[in-house]
C-alpha cells in the first residue's frame, strides 16, 4: 500500500512534481478526446479526499505497527504537512493547466 502512494509521504516539492505529472498526463488525454473528464474540476477536492480517508489513516496505521522504525512518524509528518500546503495552494495549481 504504502509504496504506491510514498510520493504523498515526502517532501512537499516530491509530492507535488509526482501530482502534477499525473494531473498533466490525465489532462493532456482529456484535451486529446481519451478522456471524457476534464480532471482540473475535481482534482483539488479529489486530492483533499484522497488524504483525509486514505494517506492519512494510512500514515497512522504505519507509524502505529512502526514498520519503518523512526521514520514511520515522519510519514504521517510529511502526509499532514502535504495536506495543509495543498488545501492552501492547491486550487491554483490546478487552476490553469501549463502543457
Amino acid at each position: 500500500q504504502a509504496s504506491d502512494v510514498s510520493h504523498t509521504m515526502q517532501h512537499w516539492h516530491v509530492y507535488l512534481k509526482w501530482n502534477e505529472r499525473l494531473f498533466h498526463e490525465m489532462y493532456a488525454s482529456y484535451l486529446a478526446g481519451r478522456s471524457e473528464d476534464d480532471p482540473s474540476l475535481a482534482w483539488y477536492e479529489g486530492e483533499l479526499g484522497f488524504f483525509d480517508f486514505y494517506l492519512i489513516p494510512l500514515g497512522k496505521k504505519l507509524a502505529t505497527c512502526g514498520v519503518f522504525g523512526v521514520t514511520s512518524d515522519e510519514y504521517l509528518n510529511y502526509a499532514l504537512a502535504n495536506r495543509a500546503e495543498w488545501e492552501a495552494k492547491g486550487k491554483q495549481i490546478v487552476q490553469v493547466p501549463s502543457l
